[in-house]
């Protein structure tokens, strides 16, 4: 499966993590193409998500086995795929953290090894990812998959990348799927830089050992978070310019999102005091 990653520079404090929307055209292009062409035999669609994230409106006309199988193949479509971005520290931009000693692990709040020891602060934020074969319906589980996940601090700052925390390893980590094909992750609710719709980075391996020797991607996808809970997150303590960045942006218009974020939007519960959890099917 083909790698896109995008440039970013730090000057100030302004982060710009892609190069625009034609950088990832060759991306979007193609999940838009097996959309018409999926569109042909799966019409008239019952109980989907449009291409916006809202739910398809159903055809009076359809027969009830019809759509059923419909849906059913809709909802079991592969998640996206997406930009691993600039930062991924799979070795294939620079730093491989993947094969130090710890990377696997379900809290990714603080940095591990030989780095500098210091824990990423935030709102808290659990994420459980549940991967499935689209193969056979979504309904079997990938036991002993494994995910690697990776996102920004509340400031927006990648850790080995960004100016101040190259030294930190924080908020990246690996899990093997169990036999419900679920992974989870204690962490914090990332910050939203400038340019980009608040996000988790995820990359699927079929087995532990291809993610930790950083071969063999399955799937390079993102989880994107619902505005009202970043909303709510970044009125807290420590994420002011997060407040500022989402103001200029929506879903719709993220050179991510925007065509289609409705199969990687994370469902939440919780709230500030107690901490928030995302959950989200991942189809591979």
């Amino acid at each position: 499966m083909g790698r896109h990653h995008a440039d970013e520079v730090h000057d100030g404090g302004v982060h710009e993590h892609d190069r625009g929307l034609s950088y990832d055209l060759p991306v979007l292009a193609r999940r838009r193409m097996i959309r018409l062409m999926a569109g042909a035999s799966l019409v008239p669609l019952v109980g989907c998500t449009s291409q916006d994230g809202t739910p398809a409106s159903p055809s009076a006309s359809s027969a009830k086995g019809s759509a059923s199988s419909s849906a059913s193949s809709a909802e079991c479509a592969t998640i996206p795929d997406e930009t691993a971005g600039p930062f991924p520290g799979d070795g294939s931009n620079g730093v491989n953290v993947l094969k130090e000693s710890g990377v696997v692990r379900s809290d990714i709040t603080s940095s591990f090894g030989d780095s500098a020891g210091g824990t990423a602060e935030g709102v808290p934020l659990t994420v459980t990812l549940t991967v499935v074969d689209a193969a056979s319906g979504c309904g079997t589980p990938k036991e002993g998959a494994a995910v690697y996940i990776w996102h920004c601090d509340r400031a927006g700052d990648y850790s080995l990348y960004s100016e101040g925390v190259t030294d930190e390893n924080w908020l990246r980590g690996v899990q093997e799927a169990d036999g419900s094909g679920q992974v989870t992750f204690r962490s914090i609710f990332p910050g939203c830089y400038a340019g980009r719709w608040p996000h988790i980075h995820f990359e699927v391996y079929s087995s532990l050992t291809d993610a930790t020797a950083a071969t063999s991607i399955t799937s390079t996808s993102q989880l994107a978070f619902p505005k009202d809970v970043c909303d709510t997150v970044y009125a807290t303590d420590g994420y002011d310019e997060s407040v500022r960045n989402l103001s200029s942006l929506s879903l719709e218009t993220d050179g991510i999102f925007s065509d289609g974020y409705g199969r990687q939007l994370a469902a939440m519960k919780g709230s500030t005091a107690e901490g928030y959890t995302a959950t989200l099917t991942v189809p591979v």
